[in-house]
């Protein structure tokens, strides 16, 4: 998120009224072409008009002298500034709401119909299959992705141009006060409300509280679709026109449910069509679509053939590990204008090799003519420096066919069958292309062939985790993250990507070949070793790595390696043991450790930390003050000897948490960013990062007294249905974890596992639960959390983490 193209000629006193700013800028005339929020942007160009955003965990006014440096000149600000006078600075009391009624604004010069939606479940697919129903019908304009929030919502609209027709914009919000700025924004004419459920609760007393707040995005439209319920009768704005629909009760629509069909009533007609999904939540989601389109008069005959053809929405980017040591990030099922900035941003965050490589299918719901369209199109590769463009399709081929390195293919099976796809090696290869071009065979060709167990991370779970944590800080106050022993089993290169784009200021790993396959995939912020070899030190000082030092005869070995290699003044951590007894220095030290690092010049003391024993345990609280106090004395002992003033740094997670009033510089955050808190508070306000799944390999049917697996440790009681599973200690799964001791998730029920856990299978016992054969299981994950899990190994979070075998298949998605 963060660029969104724009054309507009606006003066800059009709910006000072519309924004408002408290100090009038002087008269000029303004072309705009792109709004942004997000200064790491390749796109950021002298036509932008930067809006710098403040946040619990971020400034981006931080940034404004490296914007000025890329040609941006008009800057929307919310406190003092100092740029060149030929920088345009609008200052405004909150640069948040400037944006708002930036994009108010500009809607408002639109006149067409626009459907806002929201609800608490159900908000992106019913958006998005209105989009796949009505795009034959109309030019339309829709939020990309889940952009819902108080910034999405903005950087959704402002992408309206003239030849758009029809909008369809979702809204999200997670406490009152919200949706006024969101309706100010969207300006629905047609309402649709979805499901209300339980998401978001936290923000308000009761669930009447959120449907107040939700209604308030339909105040100015012509009519509210939704489900004819009691409880939206009690408080829908009584001037406002309600088009329902029900399963049970009368209603404009009333469907009723089969198997495998909707029945459609609706004023004198009654018709049927096939349903492509059959669960409730889609159900409920089409019956909510139907009566949109009935609304939209569209014909019957055409909703017949529309609905059975409505594909499953597939809102994430997800990163695999490709073929001959590539990068795949798979955007296979959508391809519009909007969504396309999107993934070039991502492309440039998880770039793992210079050479990017994007494969583009015909561009479709552009709002642009072709010629127009592809024209951008080509500019925006041309901004995000891709190395080669691969273009599949009629009109992508005609129209890209004079950019460099630039190849076309009519179709998806002619390029398959014609390419060699063993050339591709050692880049960073974005595919993305509509649903209708089946991109997803060009995945699995260029996917490294693994077993179908598969560790998800979620790569938006770890950026909210880490802005909380962030909450906790001073804005001055640096942040170092633990990636070692491989992101505690999450993968450190593509973590490390998304740390790096996220500014933090160092990274930790535990030995020097970690660092350097960091640094070979293409990361350049500073690296920590916090297990340095003597071995590995001239490898370090090759990679730019920085050790951590903990004793003199390191100090002294690592001096002698930099005078060696004339690589002074090398920068160098000091450890101190302040109580946890593994590694560091000790006031019996000091002396003769200040001497030698005050008659060199080979190093340079940058950061200076101690590690905390206990504090995750409160009943420990007076030993953690205790290490804290005496790292804050010895650490003004070597400032003073030496005359320096380096970055002090205590805290791990927990203590960020707990001991938050002795941040100092720095801090440390490790296991937190992964999702796992040490009490049951801080690990409420964490995200699931990590998803471990399975699939059925096959189900057997036993009969009483019969056993399953090596030992026959299990024994049927009665006639059982035993599910076996690609998954064992090979893979990570402890062996212990078996008879009947640990239990997996098949279809959202607890299947006990039987019998010995196998070296790459396990069986489940599925008697009981609605299972076959090619079901998802769940080995941890939002339903079944990691720390369950470690709770029944008799260990902790940690271990289990870090047990999963590289063997397992890591796949890595942004929503």
């Amino acid at each position: 998120m963060g660029i969104f193209w724009l054309n507009m000629k606006i003066t800059s006193g009709t910006l000072n009224e519309i924004l408002p700013t408290i100090a009038s800028v002087p008269e000029k005339e303004l072309t705009l072409l792109d709004i942004s929020i997000d200064s790491r942007s390749l796109r950021n160009t002298e036509n932008t008009l930067f809006f710098a955003l403040k946040g619990t965990n971020h400034n981006a006014h931080d940034y404004l002298t490296d914007l000025y440096a890329k040609g941006v000149r008009y800057f929307v600000v919310s406190q003092q500034v100092n740029l060149p006078s030929d920088a345009l600075v609008f200052k405004v009391d909150d640069t948040l709401r400037a944006l708002q009624r930036f994009v108010a604004f500009y809607r408002k010069t639109y006149h067409f119909p626009v459907i806002g939606i929201t609800g608490s479940n159900g908000k992106t697919i019913v958006k998005e299959w209105l989009n796949q129903l009505l795009a034959p019908l109309y030019n339309i304009i829709k939020s990309p992705k889940s952009y819902n929030s108080q910034v999405g919502v903005p950087l959704s609209v402002i992408a309206i141009n003239e030849e758009h027709n029809l909008g369809i914009f979702e809204a999200g919000i997670s406490k009152p006060g919200e949706m006024d700025f969101l309706e100010e924004i969207i300006q629905p004419t047609i309402g649709i409300l979805t499901n209300i459920g339980p998401a978001h609760n936290e923000g308000f007393s009761s669930k009447e509280e959120k449907l107040q707040e939700k209604l308030k995005l339909f105040k100015n439209s012509e009519v509210l679709i939704s489900e004819k319920t009691d409880l939206i009768a009690a408080y829908k704005p009584e001037k406002l026109q309600w088009f329902t629909w029900s399963f049970n009760q009368p209603a404009h629509v009333r469907f009723e449910k089969s198997v495998s069909t909707l029945k459609v009533n609706y004023l004198d007609k009654t018709f049927m069509v096939d349903l492509p999904f059959n669960d409730l939540a889609s159900i409920e989601n089409i019956a909510t679509c139907i009566t949109a389109l009935l609304y939209l008069n569209v014909s019957v005959d055409y909703i017949k053939k529309a609905v059975p053809r409505l594909q499953t929405v597939q809102m994430r980017l997800q990163v695999k590990k490709g073929i001959n040591d590539c990068l795949l990030i798979d955007d296979s099922y959508s391809s519009d204008y909007q969504s396309l900035k999107i993934a070039l941003d991502f492309l440039e965050q998880q770039k793992t090799h210079q050479q990017k490589t994007v494969i583009l299918s015909d561009i479709f719901q552009s709002g642009f003519l072709p010629e127009v369209l592809y024209q951008k199109v080509g500019q925006l590769l041309t901004q995000n420096h891709v190395s080669r463009v691969i273009g599949i399709g009629d009109k992508i081929g005609s129209y890209l066919k004079d950019i460099p390195q630039f190849q076309s293919f009519p179709d998806t099976e002619t390029f398959l069958n014609n390419f060699n796809l063993k050339s591709f090696r050692n880049e960073t290869i974005l595919i993305k292309g509509s649903r209708s071009f089946l991109f997803e065979k060009i995945v699995a060709e260029l996917e490294e062939k693994t077993h179908e167990t598969v560790l998800e991370i979620n790569l938006d779970a770890i950026s909210h985790n880490l802005n909380f944590y962030k909450s906790k800080l001073k804005s001055a106050t640096k942040i170092m993250v633990m990636v070692k022993a491989f992101g505690y089993g999450n993968g450190s290169y593509e973590i490390a990507k998304l740390l790096a784009h996220h500014q933090v200021s160092y990274l930790g790993v535990a030995f020097a070949d970690e660092g350097v396959e960091l640094r070979k995939a293409g990361i350049k912020i500073p690296i920590i070793v916090m297990n340095p070899e003597n071995s590995a030190f001239s490898t370090m000082i090759a990679y730019q790595l920085e050790p951590e030092i903990y004793n003199m005869q390191e100090l002294k070995a690592f001096m002698q390696e930099v005078e060696n290699q004339n690589s002074h003044p090398y920068p160098i951590h000091l450890k101190l043991n302040t109580g946890m007894n593994r590694l560091g220095f000790t006031e019996k030290d000091f002396d003769e450790l200040t001497t030698v690092l005050s008659q060199t010049d080979l190093v340079k003391v940058e950061t200076i930390f101690s590690h905390l024993a206990t504090s995750d345990i409160p009943q420990e609280r007076a030993f953690t003050l205790k290490q804290i106090h005496t790292f804050q004395k010895w650490t003004a002992d070597i400032k003073e000897r030496l005359k320096i003033n380096p970055v002090l740094h205590i805290l791990n997670t927990s203590g960020i948490y707990n001991f938050n009033e002795y941040q100092m510089d720095m801090v440390r955050i490790g296991i937190g960013l992964y999702g796992v808190g040490n009490d049951v508070e801080e690990d409420a306000q964490l995200q699931n990062v990590a998803t471990l799944k399975s699939v059925v390999l096959q189900i057997n049917e036993i009969e009483k007294d019969e056993t399953v697996g090596y030992g026959r440790r299990f024994k049927a009681t009665k006639k059982s249905r035993i599910a076996t599973i690609p998954i064992g200690y090979a893979d990570g799964i402890r062996r212990s974890y078996g008879n009947g001791k640990g239990y997996v998730l098949i279809n959202g029920k607890k299947a006990a596992i039987a019998g010995t856990i196998c070296m790459d299978m396990l069986m489940a016992d599925v008697t009981d639960i609605d299972a076959n054969i090619g079901d998802e299981i769940l080995v941890f994950g939002n339903d079944l959390r990691i720390t369950e899990v470690a709770k029944i190994w008799e260990t902790i979070p940690y271990e289990v983490m870090t047990s999963i075998s590289h063997r397992v298949k890591r796949v890595f998605y942004k929503e």
